[in-house]
């Protein structure tokens, strides 16, 4: 979990900062203004400093007064000229603004009324000028036409985070004597997208993405696993172990079939479909590879504290697969998962894992 905590935290910065408000017309329009007068103000400077030279000049009495009439008329032709070049340049830039704002690519928006950062779900709305930072889901709206335009796409994205309860089953019994019900747990975290099936009905979608699965087990009765050739038998430890711990984590590619009993939205009298705003409920499953095995045991040394981390394969299936679902309301579901082949390839009886929780899909 603490790796998972820092790539969260990695994630959710580097969202933030890149985030950048966008420039108003009239700001854009501003910058122009003040282009064209520092280009004047700069001109008309160094057309002093040159005046200012030639009269030195006049005075030493190296050049004639006709002579320095007529280096200045140059220098102020010169020197107009620039100003009329750059200027024709910041006048190009503030036509093409003007045919940006024509074609609707310019926000005209008179100000900014700041960033709202939400942790839950939020609002529907916000107010046009508005910027809202969607920490979990890892998105950045720029106003209430730009939260409408992408919310209301056929196709969204969320960010799922689950964790509960971990057990295995054996010929549909639950192996709660061997396992630590509260202490055995899982986690789940990753990325799903979400596609609307039919083109003008909002009831079903196919969910579907990447995850990591963390399932973790704690032996009781001061047990551990240990390997004997191709079978990995829970036996008890001749140390006493003030923990004992079993993980498995698997990288895998979830399937679901959901239904979305979200209300439409409306906005500028236009209703939309939306997603994650009611009643949901899912059916699928997963399929995928397993990463990693560790087992992890902490005792006591002659009053040292030890602990000792083995990664190992533990005769575990290196293929993962197996049946899930979810029930739910806007962002929060009740989530059941499990692996429909064992964890260990060859033991003489088959564990299945099996998982209960709460589920996050941050949209």
């Amino acid at each position: 979990m603490k790796n998972f905590t820092i790539y969260l935290f990695l994630l959710v910065f580097l969202f933030v900062t890149k985030m950048v408000g966008q420039e108003t017309f009239e700001n854009k329009a501003k910058t122009i203004a003040v282009n064209i007068e520092n280009i004047t103000n700069e001109e008309k400077a160094a057309l002093k400093k040159e005046v200012d030279e030639v009269n030195n000049q006049l005075v030493e009495g190296t050049i004639s007064k006709e002579e320095a009439e007529k280096k200045k008329k140059e220098f102020a032709e010169k020197r107009a000229r620039n100003i009329e070049n750059r200027v024709a340049v910041e006048q190009e830039k503030l036509q093409d603004l003007v045919q940006e704002k024509v074609d609707g690519k310019v926000n005209y928006n008179k100000e900014k009324r700041g960033t709202v950062l939400l942790i839950g779900t939020g609002s529907d709305s916000i107010r046009q000028h508005e910027t809202e930072i969607k920490i979990p889901a890892m998105k950045v709206y720029n106003g209430q036409d730009d939260k409408v335009k992408r919310e209301s796409k056929r196709t969204t994205s969320q960010f799922v985070f689950a964790m509960g309860l971990n057990s295995t089953m054996v010929d549909g019994k639950l192996q709660d004597s061997n396992y630590d019900f509260i202490g055995s747990h899982f986690y789940e975290w990753g990325l799903t997208l979400n596609s609307r099936i039919l083109n003008d009905n909002n009831l079903l979608h196919a969910k579907y993405g990447l995850s990591l699965m963390y399932n973790n087990l704690r032996p009781t009765d001061n047990r551990s696993f240990v390997v004997n050739g191709d079978q990995t038998d829970l036996v008890t430890n001749p140390i006493h172990l003030k923990e004992s711990r079993f993980r498995n984590v698997y990288l895998v590619a979830p399937v679901h079939l959901e239904f979305d009993f979200s209300k439409d939205g409306n906005y500028d009298g236009k209703s939309y479909f939306r997603t994650h705003k009611g009643f949901r409920m899912g059916f699928g499953g997963y399929a995928g590879i397993n990463v990693k095995s560790k087992q992890i045991l902490k005792f006591e040394d002659n009053d040292y504290k030890t602990t000792q981390k083995t990664k190992g394969d533990y005769n575990v299936n290196n293929f993962i697969y197996g049946l899930s679902s979810y029930i739910g309301y806007k962002e929060i579901s009740l989530y059941l998962k499990y692996d429909l082949n064992p964890i260990f390839k060859n033991n003489a009886v088959d564990e299945n894992n099996i998982s209960l929780g709460i589920r996050f899909d941050f949209n």
